[in-house]
């Protein structure tokens, strides 16, 4: 009898959000899983849950200084911080992950004889002036402004895989993630979803910029997680970038009224500047990644976010508002702890 022997699977950027769900998924399915993360913003808390699993193993490192002779059968390449507020915190860095790093993996998938797939994302595409966006748009993207270190970084790693593809046979594929949300989102990290949520169960005002009418479409963690297995694993490969989110399209505004109806929360909008470069809307055409891999999301919105917010009103990390006690507080005004973003 031939013992089947379990494919190494390395998942950098491991410890973050979308990297934790991603690591869980391959180890249910038998990978042995080699998470590498540097821990700037991933969190050893998502990986506590695979502490007593044998095929588990954790590299403290960052994707510019890979350790040597690290090889796989599978490399993901999820190792950027994704968050405006936390990409821009250090942009030199951001754009060296992107660039440099995604050469690195390349590398670690060409001498492995391995598949690679890159996490791209949606503002590759800018603020686009095509709607929905299909893969073949080229976009609008500011290359000189303060998102510029995450759009064109992106869009150079796209650049290099489909280099190593032409140079070097390489297998890489290419997946453009749009927003992406659920349980295990750092508090803090300042995304739309993130934010509402957490603002809402904290009492504090929710944070709208602009005036709320931009668009963006919002894809459950687990079906983003599907996408990603399915476009690793596809025969042949698909040899351009594959578009993977929810197509349902909600204004800020809207977002923001459902999560007050499914917190119950009487929290209002504080109105804020709309940020540089932010794109007006948001919306994938995932033509592409139904014809080629079969998948659609399945989860909607409201029960996603429902999930969601379960999760974090479960957190330790939510601050909630303490009302005063009686008869101290007669003529006070109770405070509402502050939201985090």
């Amino acid at each position: 009898m031939v013992r089947r022997v379990s494919p190494v699977t390395l998942v950098a950027g491991g410890a973050g959000f979308l990297g934790n769900h991603l690591c869980e998924r391959l180890l249910g399915e038998g990978h042995r899983v080699i998470c590498l993360d540097n821990l700037q913003t991933g969190s050893l808390e998502n990986l506590r849950r695979f502490e007593r699993e044998s095929r588990f193993r954790f590299i403290e490192a960052d994707v510019c200084e890979l350790p040597a002779r690290l090889r796989a059968d599978y490399v993901y390449n999820l190792a950027c911080p994704a968050s405006p507020p936390l990409y821009q915190a250090d942009p030199v860095h951001t754009m060296m992950t992107s660039v440099v790093g995604t050469r690195n993996l390349l590398e670690v998938a060409r001498r492995s004889g391995g598949r690679m797939l890159q996490a791209s994302t949606s503002e590759v595409y800018g603020d686009p002036e095509e709607h929905p966006q299909r893969e073949s748009y080229r976009g609008s993207v500011n290359p000189i402004g303060i998102r510029a270190c995450y759009d064109e970084g992106k869009r150079a790693g796209e650049a290099l895989c489909f280099d190593y593809r032409r140079t070097y046979a390489t297998d890489v594929r290419v997946a453009r993630i749009f927003n992406t949300y659920g349980p295990r989102m750092r508090p803090d990290d300042g995304r739309i979803v993130s934010n509402l949520i957490v603002q809402a169960l904290s009492g504090a005002p929710l944070t709208i910029y602009g005036d709320g009418e931009q668009t963006r479409s919002f894809c459950y963690v687990s079906d983003l997680i599907e996408g990603l297995c399915r476009l690793m694993m596809v025969d042949p490969n698909p040899e351009v970038p594959v578009n993977l989110g929810n197509p349902d399209e909600y204004t800020i505004n809207a977002l923001a009224d459902l999560v007050l109806d499914l917190t119950g929360s009487a929290s209002r909008p504080e109105r804020r500047p709309l940020p540089a470069d932010d794109p007006q809307c948001r919306r994938p055409d995932i033509s592409r990644a139904y014809d080629v891999l079969g998948w659609a999301p399945r989860t909607g919105v409201v029960e996603g976010l429902a999930a969601t917010i379960a999760w974090f009103d479960a957190s330790s990390a939510i601050k909630r508002p303490v009302a005063p006690a009686w008869p101290a507080a007669v003529g006070l005004k109770s405070a509402a702890a502050g939201g985090a973003g």
